[in-house]
């Protein structure tokens, strides 16, 4: 960790989670200086913002940051938060990084001469280069429509929610259907709770299909070495991810059986207005488009099993368990008792400090793998840069041994320059 700062540096990055720290492993390794700035502290949000439960989708195996793979004994398990803390904090003392925690970086521009000045609450610095890791989960987001709720509900986002036990007694209401939403839905309802749920467009995906993880079957399918630049993959860096959960070994998550369970289901929020929630009639919808998705996905595992001749058990389309009877389009949160409710809306990126015109008209940076427009700034770290694991564990490590590549090239053609410079 670094307690002061130099005036220039080769390469600035910043953010320091598992994106920004494979880059500094990887600049480390080219011997290029350079200085990691993070916010909070480093990997904090694997420490913060998760819950208590909280554990992998993947599994294990998956996990391969830069000479850092899994070593355990389970690599077809799923890491719980303990465990996911002890991996990221082995690696973040490997990589042993030239980081400078609790600084928050407030401009990012080009200057007229070359290079750029970076601009922090530690100070400022100049930069040949700059890599922006600092994803697209920065802030969380809540509708407007928060503000229109009783003050004597409680709201959290999922990035506060730990537990049951930290509510108050009543029923919840999970908005959102994502990952996050449907792990902490089943953690409320696993603990007895009353659950309200709001759906959206996420699809979902099986645990097991055919005698094996459906993650291990796309790995062999190939799916994670397909890459935006395939036909028809441009779009993928705005989806959704799948829900599913690694819990006890891993399952499916299945709304169809947590309604039939006792959990309320409803179509996508729409409002909120004198003490109800309103809703749009789309719940069939939302519960059928998962389930094709779902189903799909095993379609395509079926045509690899029968196209490589492989031995595995019979596998069969998954046949609604439930379906709703009506769609409701309003709640009465105190009638029914609802106490609490958590936002499990997604997070919004936050590139305010980047004076660079390097963005879509979606606020998604334009880049290939990476490698902006702008000669020496670089992106790690977001969902789909490349692959489908380019923001995670898995991939992440490849991307950053990509930019840093490119980076080191652009840098090596910058020194005749700077030389000559240097020589007036």
């Amino acid at each position: 960790m670094l307690h002061y700062l130099k005036q220039h540096y080769s390469t600035v990055v910043i953010g320091g989670g598992q994106a920004g720290l494979s880059a500094s492993h990887y600049l480390k390794t080219h011997g290029i200086d350079h200085v990691v700035f993070e916010k909070k502290t480093v990997a904090h949000k694997w420490k913060d913002e998760r819950w208590d439960a909280f554990c992998l989708v993947t599994p294990n195996w998956q996990c391969q940051l830069p000479d850092h793979p899994y070593d355990g004994e389970d690599p077809h398990g799923f890491m719980v938060k303990d465990q996911i803390i002890a991996y990221v904090d082995h690696f973040v003392k490997k990589v042993d990084a030239p980081v400078l925690e609790g600084t928050s970086v407030t401009s990012v521009e080009k200057m007229a001469g070359g290079g750029f000045t970076v601009e922090t609450s530690a100070g400022t610095v100049t930069a040949d280069s700059v890599v922006l890791a600092t994803s697209l989960y920065s802030r969380p987001a809540v509708p407007r429509a928060a503000e229109r709720l009783s003050d004597s509900i409680i709201q959290i986002h999922t990035a506060d929610y730990r537990n049951p036990a930290q509510l108050p007694e009543g029923a919840v209401m999970v908005v959102g259907s994502g990952q996050s939403g449907c792990q902490i839905a089943e953690d409320l309802h696993l603990a007895g709770r009353k659950v309200h749920m709001v759906t959206g467009n996420a699809p979902r995906c099986a645990r097991f299909y055919r005698g094996r993880d459906v993650v291990d079957w796309l790995a062999d399918v190939g799916q994670y070495d397909i890459t935006v630049a395939h036909e028809g993959m441009t779009k993928k860096k705005h989806d959704t991810n799948h829900y599913l959960t690694g819990r006890d070994g891993g399952r499916d998550i299945d709304l169809r059986k947590f309604a039939l369970e006792g959990m309320e289901l409803y179509g996508r929020m729409e409002g909120v207005a004198n003490g109800k929630m309103l809703f749009a009639a789309n719940l069939k919808s939302n519960l059928d488009n998962a389930d094709r998705v779902y189903n799909g996905i095993n379609g395509l595992i079926d045509r690899y099993i029968a196209e490589k001749g492989i031995d595995a058990p019979a596998g069969s389309p998954y046949l609604p368990l439930w379906e709703p009877e009506c769609e409701p389009t309003e709640l009465d949160l105190a009638h029914e008792g609802v106490t609490s409710v958590i936002w499990a809306t997604g997070f919004t990126p936050d590139w305010s400090y980047v004076g660079l015109p390097i963005f879509d008209g979606t606020g998604y940076p334009v880049q290939q793998r990476g490698v902006t427009g702008i000669d020496g700034i670089y992106v790690l770290g977001l969902p789909w840069l490349w692959t489908w694991g380019s923001g995670r564990f898995l991939a992440v490590g490849k991307d950053a041994e990509h930019v840093v590549t490119h980076l080191t090239g652009y840098l090596g053609g910058l020194q005749p320059a700077l030389k000559q410079m240097a020589g007036r």
